[in-house]
């Protein structure tokens, strides 16, 4: 497609959706509802016929060259398919924020002022690979009474056209427009282009992958966006803590997935109880293969390898630990999105807090501690978009927080902050109910 062809099909997406979105804002509860449980039952009904069309795409990114992690975020199995349902019926039961007035207040002029939430109206959607958030963002935007353009990756095309399609069709049988959710059809980059500069058409940008494709969106985009560069998200066991609960958190935080952004990547410990359990991880850690890049402090408790609590099986593991590295100063920043952890011993509480807010990408960190106090503190002073206390990071997202879904994750600070589900996708207006009222 050349140029002059992307920039007609990107107006011609632009206006069908600013179109679709007005009819969308008026659309009842009931519709949108009933077109995200026919999205579900879509889902489940097509199953195996959304194989092919993934298959071709894994195969030609194999062929590529793709790299195994960005490989693994292609698939679309049954299992994830299942959860994109149970996210539409999620989404569905949900109460509808559309309309609703809040912090009404009399004033002594005798108006009433409050503020509606409202649609956004049009948001544009770039992302790589992960086919399945396709239909997390066109459910949130059906959910939320607005219309999307989705632009995935090139890499991706075949899964994303072929769950487009059930999503119009879902709208449709449900009386709504099925512009409301298009798909960009071309892989030209170009149409990225295009997208991010249609203020007319697009009031709001997400880009969702790398932190190259989002720095070159933010840069260079005109209209606002929502975004996050990168996850580099950190675990701190304090002193003191539940050891055992420690070595099962953190060993979900960075193993469970080792390619999402709210995998652990940086494993912070309190000095006071680092010569107990770092053996313990390092012993689960090192049969599982994860390189450990380690500060001094740390590697010489690796190498002391004293005093061990564990079994012969375990006290074998961490002896043939042969992947502990020295730390290097950008190691402190990295998102690996592998099976590789940096880890620090640190003071205390207030070290860990100074060591996140310096070096964290502001995304997702987590305290396992057995102190209210220092539980608190962190909750209050580490800046990030979710904070936690005794539990893995990994649940850092839209599903997992009740949200249905996400359409992404926010580390700005402005209306949308973490997982962005149905509220970050709208808006509050001002309104004001009066009874013949003047100014005097």
């Amino acid at each position: 497609m050349n140029a002059p062809n992307v920039f007609e099909t990107m107006q011609l997406l632009g206006l069908q959706a600013r179109q679709a979105s007005r009819a969308m804002a008026r659309s009842g509860t009931a519709a949108r509802n009933q077109a995200l449980r026919e999205l579900a039952a879509l889902l489940r009904a097509n199953v195996q016929a959304l194989q092919a069309p993934n298959q071709r795409d894994l195969a030609r990114a194999r062929e590529a060259g793709l790299a195994e992690p960005m490989v693994d975020r292609l698939k679309l199995t049954p299992k994830i398919i299942e959860t994109c349902a149970e996210g539409c019926e999620q989404l569905a039961a949900m109460p509808d924020v559309i309309g609703d007035i809040v912090g009404l207040k009399q004033q002594p002029s005798g108006i009433r002022v409050g503020q509606m939430r409202v649609p956004i109206g049009v948001f544009g959607m770039i992302y790589e690979s992960r086919p399945n958030v396709t239909i997390e963002a066109a459910s949130l935007s059906i959910k939320s009474g607005n219309a999307c353009i989705l632009r995935g990756g090139s890499e991706a095309i075949e899964s994303n056209k072929a769950l487009a399609a059930l999503v119009q069709q879902a709208l449709e049988s449900a009386g709504l427009p099925r512009e409301a959710m298009q798909l960009v059809p071309t892989t030209d980059r170009a149409a990225v282009g295009q997208l991010i500069a249609m203020p007319d058409f697009v009031d709001v940008i997400i880009p969702r992958g790398g932190k190259g494709l989002i720095e070159r969106i933010s840069a260079e985009a005109k209209v606002p966006v929502i975004k996050h560069l990168d996850g580099n998200c950190h675990t701190y066991v304090d002193d003191p803590c539940d050891l055992d609960m420690a070595v099962k958190v953190v060993d979900n935080a960075k193993t469970q997935k080792y390619s999402p952004c709210n995998a652990t990547e940086s494993l912070l410990v309190a000095r006071g109880v680092a010569a107990r359990f770092l053996p313990r991880i390092g012993a689960v850690l090192a049969a599982k293969g994860v390189e450990l890049r380690c500060d001094p402090e740390s590697a010489e408790i690796f190498k002391k390898n004293e005093p061990l609590a564990l079994d012969g099986q375990a006290q074998a593991a961490i002896k043939n630990v042969v992947n502990v590295v020295p730390a290097q100063e950008q190691d402190w920043y990295e998102e690996y999105l592998a099976p590789i952890l940096s880890i620090k011993v640190v003071a205390g509480v207030e070290e860990a807090i100074e060591h996140i807010n310096r070096y964290s990408s502001h995304h997702t960190d987590a305290i396992l501690t057995t102190d209210h106090g220092h539980a608190q503190r962190f909750l209050r002073e580490v800046d990030s978009a979710s904070v936690m206390v005794n539990a893995s990071t990994r649940f850092a997202d839209g599903f997992e927080y009740g949200l249905g879904a996400e359409i992404g994750i926010s580390t700005d600070k402005f209306h949308a902050r973490g997982p962005v589900g149905i509220e970050g996708l709208t808006s509050l207006k001002w309104v004001v109910l009066g009874g013949g009222e003047v100014r005097g």
